[in-house]
């Protein structure tokens, strides 16, 4: 009997089986009922019973052997891909996905055989049989890993905002504490924890800005007529009261008036010059440079030290990528290593650019924005 021919009369029991190895994928199938263990895997075997039947060419097969099977009419999912959504939003684990079609494609297969005993399978639709279960792995698995991510970036939003309200309040009871003058050591307390609530705070911007890109919105920014050179001076001052042992110098030259956000902008800046102080040698100044041209503001922001590998320079704008100390290690705390992605997004918002380079002589990093409609 040809493959589909007994697909379509032995559905009952390859459903059965289906059904027995899906409740063993513990913990999400411990609380589903039949219907839920059994989810689209009959439309997923008429679906393979109709590929079965499909004539097929060379050129097709080698397509479909890639992931590249062609798309149904007037559907907006397969079931590979239904069923997928559903496994993921149920709690299955990706690996547990895949089980479930390994098993599959091996129950269906022995079944087959062991009916056609003792004449030989067609080795033909044993090949069409693989290829139609791969085609469902690889929708199934796009789309898993699709729903996946959209879950994990809900997931850091509401982290990121529902964290900063007992921030605030954190950081409101150090302030009160510290405007109390109850001794010394009251006040070092409360200082500690303002530099730390503030340090927590950046982290939840790094952390909400990365999530908006990662769900296609964007940094989020409201340009204004603003003069850089005074905006980032701001920042800078701030950065000098953090740092009191280092030194961060300032040049200016032309015209910096543009339209921009100030706000943004000075979070680029400081990620940059934060960046440069914790990986610039410690007894050399960060330098930032303003120079205004006829259509561009551009910002230099320049430290010496050890440079960096042309390999992680490569990746230096990437999110989730940190430096490493002199001794090679990786850095493992205090940063998330999104302040040079957020950097750049920041950068790419204001349509403008953002390159890195790095020798035994120096670290600088540019930035270019063009002025807009705030030119002067």
């Amino acid at each position: 009997m040809r493959l589909a021919d007994f697909i379509a009369q032995s559905m009952e029991p390859i459903l059965a089986q289906w059904e027995a190895f899906a409740a063993t994928l513990l913990p999400a199938a411990a609380s589903m009922e039949l219907p839920g263990l059994r989810d689209h895997a009959e439309q997923i075997l008429q679906a393979v019973a109709k590929d079965l039947r499909t004539s097929q060419t060379r050129e097709a097969q080698r397509e479909k052997s890639m992931g590249r099977g062609p798309a149904l009419i007037d559907a907006t999912e397969t079931a590979a891909q239904t069923h997928a959504l559903l496994r993921a939003r149920a709690g299955f684990s990706i690996n547990q996905l895949a089980a479930e079609y390994r098993a599959l494609r091996a129950s269906v297969l022995r079944l087959w055989m062991d009916n056609c005993a003792p004449e030989v399978p067609d080795l033909d639709d044993v090949i069409r049989f693989n290829e139609a279960i791969d085609q469902a792995l690889a929708e199934s698995v796009t789309f898993f890993s699709t729903q996946a991510e959209q879950n994990r970036n809900l997931l850091l939003g509401m982290l990121g905002h529902d964290m900063r309200n007992p921030l605030q309040a954190i950081q409101v009871t150090a302030s009160y504490l510290a405007a109390l003058n109850a001794g010394e050591r009251v006040s070092e307390a409360a200082s500690r924890l303002m530099r730390s609530g503030a340090r927590m705070h950046a982290l939840l911007d790094d952390l909400t800005d990365f999530n908006r890109t990662k769900l296609g919105l964007g940094i989020n920014v409201t340009p204004a007529s603003v003069n850089l050179a005074d905006v980032l001076a701001d920042e800078l001052d701030q950065l000098r009261a953090i740092h009191p042992d280092r030194q961060i110098e300032l040049q200016v030259n032309g015209d910096s008036q543009g339209l921009w956000d100030g706000r943004r902008l000075q979070q680029l800046l400081g990620n940059l010059v934060t960046n440069a102080i914790k990986y610039g040698a410690q007894d050399t100044p960060v330098r930032v440079t303003v120079t205004g041209d006829v259509t561009h503001v551009h910002i230099e922001v320049s430290n010496c030290g050890p440079a960096i590998d042309g390999t992680m320079l490569v990746h230096i704008f990437d999110p989730l990528t940190r430096g490493t100390d002199d001794q090679g290690a990786y850095e493992q705390t205090g940063s998330l290593g999104l302040g040079l992605y957020i950097a750049s997004e920041i950068a790419k918002a204001h349509h403008g650019a953002i390159e890195a380079r790095s020798d035994d002589t120096e670290t600088l990093f540019s930035v270019s924005l063009p002025r807009a409609d705030g030119s002067s």
